[in-house]
C-alpha cells in the first residue's frame, strides 16, 4: 500500500501539443550552445548526442537504450530534453535511479544546473520554474493524524516501552520539516512506527489535513511537479501494484507510474535484478509476526481488537500466533537445515497451519467493520482484513508454487539468522517489463555506463523485453590511455578446494603491496564476504599500526557513509563486496587504486540463478555463456568505472584473479578493460614493474 494516487482522478488528456524539444536540445547542446557559452561546461559531442537521440525518443514516446561511458554527462543529456517535453506537453518526466548517492546528485546538483541553463535564455525561461519532487513509500511518512489518535489510544495500544518510544516521535513532529522516517536518529522501532505512519487508509484527504500532514503535502508537490525522482525499488514495487493503469478510469491510458508520465532509468543495468526481486513474493515471519501483533500484542495485552474489545478477535490472533510460529520453526528445522536458502520444487513441503487461522481472524474483521460507520476506524478495519487476507493469499501461492513462470524458495536471515522468508521471482522477467514498462505507450529511456555484454546490448535488451528499442552507445570522452594503469596479477592460486587458504594468503599479500605502493586511497571488491573478512582479519592490524584508516562493509556504516569517509580521509583502504562493485563515486586521489580479487561471477546456487540456467538447458543454451558470463561481464565494467570519475583523475586497476589469462572466456575480461595494454605482475616483478601515479 503506497498510494500513488488514493482519491483523486487524473484530469482528461487534451490532446497533443506541439513540442520544440528536439530543435531546443539541439541548440543547448552545441558548441555554441547556452551549456558551453553561459555555463561555461565544456562541450562533450557524446552528451550531445546523447541529449538528441533522448529528445526524439520522448518526442516519439518510444523506448531507448543508450550507454553513456563515464564522463559523458547523461543526467543532463536526459534531464534538459525531459524538462522541456514535460512542460511543453503539461506530462510527467520519471526519473529512477538505482543509488541514494545519483539521486541526491540529480536533485542537489543536475537540477539547479537546468534551472540555470533556462535561465541564460529569454526563449528558454518558461522552463525555469520546473516543479520537481522525490518520490518515496508512503511508509516512510509521519502522519500527525495517525500520531494523535495513536497518543489518544496510547493506553489501549502501547505497552510502556513503546509508549517511550511513541513520545519521542511525538517530540521530533514538532520539528521535523520532511516528516521522513530517515530523519529521525536513532530509527523509530517498527512496531511502534507501524501506528503512525502514513502508509493506512486513516491518512487520506477526508482524514488528514494537507497543511499539516507530511505525506498529504508530499502528494501535492507530486501531482503538480514536472519531474519526480525516485529510485528502482520503489518504482517496481509501484509498477507491481498497478502503476498508471490502476490509477485511470479508463485502464487504457499510456504512462507507467501516473497517466502520462514518460521515464528515464538511470543506471539501468540494474533494473533486471531489482525488477526480478520486485515482481515476486516475500513474505517473512517477522512480517506476519508484526501483522498480527498490531491487532493484539499478548505480551503487552496492548493492540487494534484490544481498544474495540473484541476478546474473540483477541483468541483468534493468540491461534494464529502459535500456528505461525509452529509453520515458520517448521520451515527452519525441516528445509533450512544446514543451509541457508533452499529451493522449493514440489508443492506442500508443509502443512498451511496458518490458513485456518488466518481465514477465522479475515472473516472476523469483516464482521466488525460492518458493526461501525464509515470512518477512520471502520477504513482502519478494512485495511487490516485485506493485509490479512494478502498474508493468506502469499501462504497459499508458496506452498502451491501458484506460478508457473516463478521460482520458490526459503530463506533464512536477521542478525541472529532466525527469520524465515518465503520467496519467489520470475524465471524470466522480460514479459513482465514488455507488458508494464515497455508496453505502456509512452517513452522509456534506459542509460547506464554499462549496457553492453560482449559489446552489444542485445542481450540486455532481451532480457528486459526492449527487443525493439534503439540502441546507442557512445565511449567515455576520458583520457584512459594516459590517465590509467592496469595489472593483472598472473600467480595468485585459484581457489580451489585444495588451494583455498594459500590462494586467501596471496591474495592479501598482493593486496598489502598494493595499497602499500599507492599514497591514496585503494577500494578493494570482493565477492565473498567469507574472503573479505578473512584478509581484513589478517591485514587491518598492520594498517592500525602503520595509521592507515581501513575501512570495511558491513560494519556500523551504511555505503553511503563509508563513501563519505573515503572521500575525507583521502588514503583509506575500504573493502567492499557485492553493492560497492557499482554507484560508489569517489572522484580525486581518495581512490587512487581499485583492486579487483576475483571476477564477479554470481554463485549458480541462487534459486534464480539456477532455474534460469535450467530454462537455458532446456532451450538449448549455455548458462555460462548466456547468463553468467555476461552478469560478470556488466560487473566487472561496474567495478573499473569506479576509479575514473572525472578528468583529472586517475590512477590504477589490479586484478588479482589469474583467470583473465588462464582461461579462454578471460579474452572477454581483457576486451572490457578501458585500454589496450595492460601488465602481467608476479611476486618476482612487481618491485620493478608496479608503478602507481606520482
Amino acid at each position: 500500500m503506497i498510494g500513488l494516487n488514493d482519491d483523486a482522478n487524473p484530469p482528461a488528456d487534451p490532446g497533443p501539443k506541439p513540442t520544440r524539444v528536439r530543435e531546443q536540445t539541439r541548440a543547448i547542446f552545441a558548441e555554441t550552445g547556452q551549456l558551453c557559452t553561459a555555463l561555461r561546461l565544456e562541450h562533450r559531442p557524446e552528451q550531445a548526442q546523447m541529449a538528441r537521440a533522448v529528445a526524439a525518443a520522448m518526442t516519439a514516446d518510444e523506448p531507448l537504450l543508450f550507454e553513456a561511458g563515464t564522463g559523458v554527462g547523461k543526467s543532463l543529456a536526459y534531464l534538459v530534453p525531459g524538462l522541456i517535453h514535460a512542460v511543453d506537453q503539461g506530462r510527467q518526466l520519471i526519473v529512477s535511479t538505482h543509488t541514494i548517492s545519483l539521486q541526491e546528485q540529480i536533485e542537489k546538483q543536475d537540477l539547479p544546473i537546468c534551472r540555470r541553463v533556462f535561465k541564460t535564455d529569454p526563449a528558454l525561461a518558461c522552463y525555469a520554474d520546473f516543479r520537481s519532487a522525490v518520490l518515496v513509500g508512503k511508509s516512510n511518512y509521519l502522519c500527525p493524524t495517525r500520531l494523535g489518535h495513536a497518543l489518544a489510544d496510547r493506553t489501549t495500544l502501547f505497552a510502556d516501552a513503546d509508549y517511550e518510544e511513541l513520545q519521542r516521535i511525538a517530540a521530533w513532529a514538532e520539528t521535523t520539516t520532511t516528516g521522513l522516517r530517515h530523519d529521525l536518529k536513532p530509527p523509530p522501532r517498527p512496531e511502534v512506527w507501524d501506528a503512525v505512519n502514513a502508509d493506512s487508509s486513516a491518512c487520506a484527504r477526508k482524514h488528514c489535513d494537507a497543511e499539516k500532514c507530511h505525506y498529504q503535502r508530499a502528494r501535492v508537490r507530486l501531482r503538480t511537479a514536472q519531474v519526480i525522482i525516485v529510485n528502482h525499488a520503489l518504482l517496481f514495487a509501484l509498477i507491481n501494484a498497478g502503476g498508471a493503469q490502476a490509477q485511470s478510469a479508463t485502464h487504457d491510458t499510456r504512462g507507467v507510474l501516473f497517466p502520462d508520465d514518460f521515464l528515464v532509468l538511470d543506471e539501468a543495468h540494474t533494473v533486471p535484478e531489482v525488477a526480478t526481486n520486485n515482481f515476486g513474493l516475500a513474505l517473512s515471519s517477522y512480517g506476519v509476526d508484526r501483522a498480527l501483533k498490531f491487532l493484539f500484542n499478548p505480551r503487552a495485552k496492548r493492540g487494534l481488537l484490544k481498544k474495540l474489545g473484541s476478546t474473540e478477535g483477541q483468541q483468534l490472533v493468540l491461534d494464529a500466533l502459535d500456528a505461525s510460529k509452529q509453520f515458520f520453526d517448521f520451515i527452519s528445522t525441516k528445509i533450512l537445515t544446514p543451509r541457508a536458502i533452499v529451493r522449493v520444487r514440489e508443492e506442500g513441503v508443509a502443512e498451511p497451519a496458518l490458513d485456518g487461522p488466518l481465514g477465522a481472524l479475515h472473516r472476523l474483521l469483516g464482521k466488525l467493520a460492518d458493526k461501525l460507520e464509515d470512518g477512520r476506524e471502520h477504513d482502519e478495519l478494512l485495511e487490516q482484513k485485506q493485509r490479512i487476507k494478502a498474508l493468506q493469499a502469499g501462504l497459499t501461492e508458496w506452498l502451491t508454487l501458484g506460478d508457473t513462470g516463478h521460482v520458490y524458495w526459503a530463506e533464512r536471515g536477521g542478525r541472529k539468522q532466525t527469520i524465515v522468508t518465503l520467496r519467489s521471482a520470475p524465471i524470466d522477467v522480460a514479459p513482465e517489463l514488455r507488458k508494464h514498462l515497455f508496453g505502456c505507450g509512452t517513452s522509456v529511456v534506459c542509460t547506464s555506463a554499462t549496457l553492453a555484454m560482449g559489446g552489444s546490448i542485445a542481450p540486455l535488451a532481451a532480457r528486459i523485453g526492449a527487443d525493439q528499442a534503439q540502441a546507442v552507445a557512445v565511449k567515455s570522452p576520458f583520457d584512459f590511455e594516459r590517465n590509467m594503469r592496469i595489472y593483472v596479477a598472473t600467480d595468485v592460486p585459484l581457489p580451489t578446494a585444495g588451494e583455498a587458504r594459500l590462494s586467501l594468503e596471496v591474495l592479501g599479500d598482493y593486496i598489502r603491496f598494493c595499497t602499500e605502493k599507492v599514497h591514496g586511497g585503494s577500494l578493494v571488491l570482493f565477492t565473498s564476504y567469507t574472503d573479505m573478512r578473512a584478509v581484513a582479519l589478517a591485514l587491518e592490524p598492520q594498517w592500525r599500526a602503520a595509521g592507515r584508516p581501513f575501512l570495511m562493509q558491513g560494519a556500523d556504516l551504511s555505503r553511503t557513509e563509508l563513501a563519505h569517509q573515503m572521500r575525507a580521509l583521502g588514503n583509506a583502504v575500504l573493502f567492499g563486496t557485492d553493492s560497492f562493485w557499482t554507484g560508489v563515486d569517489v572522484p580525486g586521489a581518495a581512490l587512487s587504486q581499485v583492486i579487483v580479487t576475483r571476477l564477479p561471477f554470481d554463485p549458480p546456487t541462487h534459486p534464480i540463478t539456477e532455474a534460469r540456467c535450467d530454462r537455458i538447458r532446456a532451450e538449448g543454451g549455455s548458462p555460462f555463456n548466456d547468463l553468467t558470463l555476461p552478469d560478470a561481464l556488466i560487473k566487472f565494467r561496474q567495478g573499473l568505472g569506479r576509479l575514473i570519475r572525472s578528468k583529472t583523475d586517475r590512477g590504477l586497476v589490479t586484478i588479482l584473479d589469474s583467470r583473465v589469462v588462464a582461461k579462454a572466456y578471460g579474452r572477454e575480461f581483457l576486451a572490457a578493460l578501458p585500454i589496450a595494454n595492460y601488465a602481467r605482475l608476479t611476486r618476482e616483478n612487481r618491485e620493478t614493474l608496479f608503478r602507481p601515479f606520482p
